[in-house]
Parts: structure tokens; sequence; C-alpha cells
């Protein structure tokens, strides 16, 4: 099954295709990562850092990544053979595939909550503090063996029913519809944190830098680590999406705006969230909990807090969704391709290879929580390994393919950048810049300096 596997299915349109990328990269990586880690990092000072690197770094290696993609026309693992054949380079694709179906695996235990969280809005049962408070609920609620279970199972499965349906008629598709709704709500979301009192407080920590932040090297760490994750770079997701590209949509352009518009939400969200935290006069850097226990303990004192919260979190859901279609192409891709499976058979397949590891994550809150790494538990370990193994040095590898194994005269090409000077900028960024920093960040995580 070597031929030209998948490459029959395309985008209708270019929009399409940017707004499927937007969708996989605006996701909890955005809302419910971003808030934290910037709350955690000196919120303003990360946020340059962060924006920085989304620029000299991000959006070229997107670029990059699209390029392998869109030359090679098939899966992560197959693009790379078409462009290198007889040699190891198809191994950084499977690399990708296997970081793919890691960060599925924690990530929809993660949305599970957020559906369930839906639901007790929708219901009505989150309109007051439950007994004992969101914190020991959130705990009792995370640590029961089966009930994230099920709704991990069914974000899972309206993964599996979308992806099923291909590219056109259902990725695409899809995110046509979530892409707009979700920045609708975030707008509406981040007007509503701004009428708060206190909201500039929350202004203040996100666009006011503490400059003395800039002598930490840990914040450098988390904002590179934060453009990786947020950007969905490294991990051959944006390669598979781009490889449904016809010839004549063009990447230069669509890069920029997918690198633009992904900064733009995280920063809404921000707005969104630390209007909220600093209103209600809580700690920004209370880490990933922020969103599950302190948010909802937020809407409950706000004016029509309970239409806030169902509002926030069908925007989550919908985020978790958009991102969760390429994580399960990723793997469906290269599997329907290798094994000769109908696309069908393929995402049933890897659907419930993610489904099994995710029960890990999950039990790893309860019955499993003595197992530990350092201080994190089975979904920490999970996420550690791909935003800082994983994402990075499939980074790595990548510019490296492009920068040093590609000629010159073909990664240029490939890259489709018209104008001499951008074309010099990009392939020295892609060529010395990037592998440097990826050594640098690959260098810190692995020994965790």
């Amino acid at each position: 099954m070597s031929g030209s596997g998948i490459g029959h299915d395309q985008w209708k349109t270019r929009f399409g295709f940017m707004l499927a990328a937007m969708g996989s990269a605006v996701g909890l990586g955005n809302i419910w990562r971003f808030s934290y880690v910037a709350g955690e990092s000196g919120g303003a000072t990360f946020l340059l850092i962060y924006l920085f690197f989304v620029l000299i770094i991000g959006i070229p290696l997107l670029l990059t990544e699209f390029s392998i993609g869109k030359a090679g026309q098939m899966d992560a693992v197959g693009s790379f053979k078409r462009l290198a054949p007889n040699t190891k380079w198809h191994l950084t694709g499977l690399m990708g595939v296997i970081g793919g179906i890691l960060i599925l695996s924690f990530y929809s235990v993660v949305s599970g909550w957020t559906l369930f969280y839906l639901y007790q809005y929708v219901t009505g049962a989150y309109w007051t503090e439950p007994d004992g408070g969101f914190g020991a609920a959130f705990e009792a609620w995370t640590s029961n063996p089966i009930a994230p279970l099920f709704w991990q199972a069914l974000f899972l499965g309206l993964t599996i029913l979308i992806v099923m349906r291909g590219i056109k008629k259902g990725i695409e598709k899809a995110n046509n519809v979530l892409m707009p709704a979700l920045a609708i709500l975030l707008i509406f979301m981040a007007g509503y944190g701004l009428t708060l009192d206190g909201a500039s407080e929350g202004l203040a920590f996100l666009f006011t830098p503490d400059w003395s932040m800039l002598a930490e090297p840990s914040v450098y760490f988390m904002a590179l680590g934060q453009a990786f994750f947020s950007l969905s770079i490294g991990i051959c997701g944006m390669l598979t999406y781009s490889s449904y590209l016809k010839a004549k949509d063009r990447l230069p352009a669509a890069t920029v705006g997918i690198g633009l518009m992904d900064t733009v939400f995280a920063l809404i969200a921000g707005v969104m969230i630390f209007t909220a935290v600093f209103s209600y006069g809580v700690e920004p850097d209370s880490g990933p909990p922020l969103v599950f226990i302190i948010l909802p303990s937020i809407f409950e004192g706000m004016p029509a807090g309970h239409i806030v919260g169902i509002v926030f979190f069908v925007l989550l859901t919908m985020a978790a969704f958009s991102s969760a279609l390429s994580l399960l192409e990723l793997p469906v891709a290269y599997v329907h391709r290798t094994l000769g499976l109908t696309r069908k058979a393929a995402t049933l397949t890897m659907g419930s290879i993610i489904f099994v590891l995710g029960i890990a994550a999950s039990l790893g809150f309860g019955v499993w929580s003595h197992i530990q790494i350092n201080g994190n538990n089975i979904l920490d370990m999970m996420d550690n390994i791909t935003a800082n193994v994983i994402l990075p040095l499939g980074g790595l590898l990548m510019a490296i393919f492009v920068g040093w194994y590609l000629n010159r005269d073909q990664a240029i090409k490939n890259s489709e950048i018209e104008s001499p000077i951008l074309q010099k900028v990009w392939y020295n960024i892609v060529r010395f810049l990037v592998p440097i920093l990826m050594i640098v960040i690959l260098f810190i995580s692995l020994f965790d300096i």
C-alpha cells in the first residue's frame, strides 16, 4: 500500500485548510494551558517572549512543516519517504505519529472533563457551589476511576465520527462551524471580562512587563514550549493537513495568517481569564486547576454567572474538538496508508488505542496516583514528554531536514516564498537559528537545569 496513499482526499478550499489548521492550533493549549503557564511565568514578560518566539521561530517552522507535507503529498511518514527515499528521515514522521497518539490520549482526558463541566452547567448542577467547594468536587470527580472514562470515551467517540468522514466532509466541515463560533464566543467572554470591577489589574498583569523576569531562564523555556504547543508544531499534524492541499493553494500567506490568528486567540483568552481572575482576587499562578476550580467559583459570584459558565465550557469544548481532529488524523492517515485499512477501520483502531492509553492518564488522578516521577502523575509525564521532548525534537529534525538535507533550491521551492529577501531570512532561520534554539531547549528539558 505504498502508492499514492491518501493523496486523493483534499481540502475543498484554502480557507477551509486555514480554519482547520487554526483549529489544530487553537485548542486547550491556547485557553487552558496558555492561561496557567502565563500566570506562573509572570504574565506580560512571558507574553512578550512568547510573541517573539512565535514570530521568529513558530511561523518559520510552521512553514517548514507545511512545505514538507505539501511537497510530500502523503501522511507524516510517507511524505518523508517520498522526499528522502532510502534514508531514515521517515522516523521523524513516525515519532510525530507516536507523539500525536500520546498527546491525544491525555488531551482526551482533560477534554472529557470539559464536556462533563459543560453538562454540569447545562443541567444547573454547578450554578451554585457543590458541597465542600469546587476544589473538592473536582478532586472527587477526577479521582473517580469510572465516571471520567465515560466522558473521555464520549469526547473521543465524537472526534472519531468526524475524522471517519474524511477531510472535506468531516474535518473541514466541522472546523467551518467550530472556528467562527469559537471566535465569537471568545470575543463575547473577553468583552464581558472587561466590564468586571478590577479588570484593569488583569490587563496590567497581561500587558505590563516585569522586566526583572527577563533574568529567569525558565520563562524563556516555558515561552518557547508554549509557542510549540500552541501552534501544534513538531508532531507532524500540520504536515499531514498540508498534504491535502491542492497545488494552487499557496503556503506563505496561509502560514502567517494561521500563526497570527492563533496568537490573537491566545491573547483574547488571556484577557477573558485574567480579567476574571483579578476581579475576584485569585492568584494568577494557580496552575492547571485554574479552569476547573477557580473559574467556576468566580462564575458563581458573577451576575448571570451560570450563562457565562455555559458559554465558557461550550467554548472550551469546541476548542478541544478542533485540536483533537488533527491529532487523530495524524495516526489515522499513517495507518490508512501503511496497513491498507479503510478510513473507517483506521479511525476506529487508532481511536481505541488512544482511549486505552488515556485510561492510564485518567487513573493517575485516583487509583494510580501513587505512580509518580518527580512529583508528576501519569498525565503530567505524558504532557512533559510530548511538550518538552517530542515537539522540540520534531521541530529540530524538520529544520535540519529542510535546512541541511534538502538542497537550498529545493527547500525554497517547497516553501513557495517569492520574495528573495524573505527566502533568505526564512532559510537562514530554519538552517541556523532554529536548530541552535531547539538543541538548547532539548538540553534544558532533558537535564532539567
